[in-house]
């Protein structure tokens, strides 16, 4: 499998696109409230967009309509924005690339809508743990698969479910490149991180089972049994030193 490494100049360039990345994200988590549709906020992401002389990933990749994601409650990824009104108590994830000088960067959000109860809270709290704990251990010398493994293993301890049909992946002069990183697998296993990847890692979890489908818009997808799902992503570079993060505010 080849998988394209970056130079210093390119993973900086990266960089710059990924905090524009996390100021529209940091933007619209804050704008998230209840009574607001979920087209206003990528309204809002396109007026962001312009500010930043930026361009959104996903617009008019494989045809989808939007500059974000925005998927609530059952919803595990691709939600498209549209009149949809957020109420008190959902949860939602806002997933967004930015296409910087020609480099992309992906991440994602998961913000509760007013007050959630404390069970949603600590589901959401595991994907972010989960994440921060691949990104911990993301280094030159290590199977791809002990960053699945840890994933996997975050999350199960908690009793929820990791999505198997949906997967992380490398990113750079295009949106999706090798390697796919699953959220599960074994440790020891994959290909070897090496200085010069930039991946885009992404626990996507459920709090029922993991099975999912696609709705008849061939976009959305949802859980099988209805159980809330969440997903939070940073693209990060692998450096000499070991992972930075490349999506985070300063």
């Amino acid at each position: 499998m080849f998988i394209p490494l970056k130079t210093s100049a390119q993973i900086a360039i990266m960089q710059k696109g990924g905090r524009i990345l996390a100021n529209i994200l940091s933007t619209l988590g804050k704008e998230a409230k209840a009574g607001i549709t979920t087209g206003y906020l990528n309204k809002k992401a396109d007026e962001l967009f312009t500010l930043y002389k930026a361009e959104p990933s996903f617009k008019g990749y494989r045809g989808f309509p939007a500059s974000i994601c925005a998927s609530v409650n059952d919803e595990v990824v691709h939600g498209i924005p549209g009149d949809r009104i957020l109420c008190e108590g959902d949860l939602l994830t806002i997933d967004c690339g930015v296409y910087y000088q020609g480099w992309h960067t992906d991440s994602a959000i998961t913000v509760p809508i007013g007050i959630c109860n404390v069970e949603i809270i600590s589901f959401m709290k595991t994907a972010e743990k989960a994440l921060a704990s691949a990104i911990k251990i993301a280094r030159p010398g290590i199977p791809l698969g002990d960053i699945s493994a840890i994933i996997e293993k975050t999350v199960h301890e908690k009793g929820y479910s990791v999505v198997h049909d949906l997967t992380g992946h490398g990113i750079g002069e295009k949106l999706h490149e090798p390697p796919q990183i699953p959220n599960f697998g074994k440790k020891g296993s994959g290909p070897i991180l090496k200085p010069g990847m930039t991946l885009a890692i992404e626990p996507i979890i459920t709090m029922g089972k993991r099975f999912v489908e696609t709705k008849s818009d061939n976009w959305t997808v949802v859980t099988k049994d209805g159980s809330l799902a969440c997903q939070v992503e940073h693209t990060i570079a692998v450096t000499e030193r070991g992972a930075e993060i490349l999506t985070k505010n300063l």
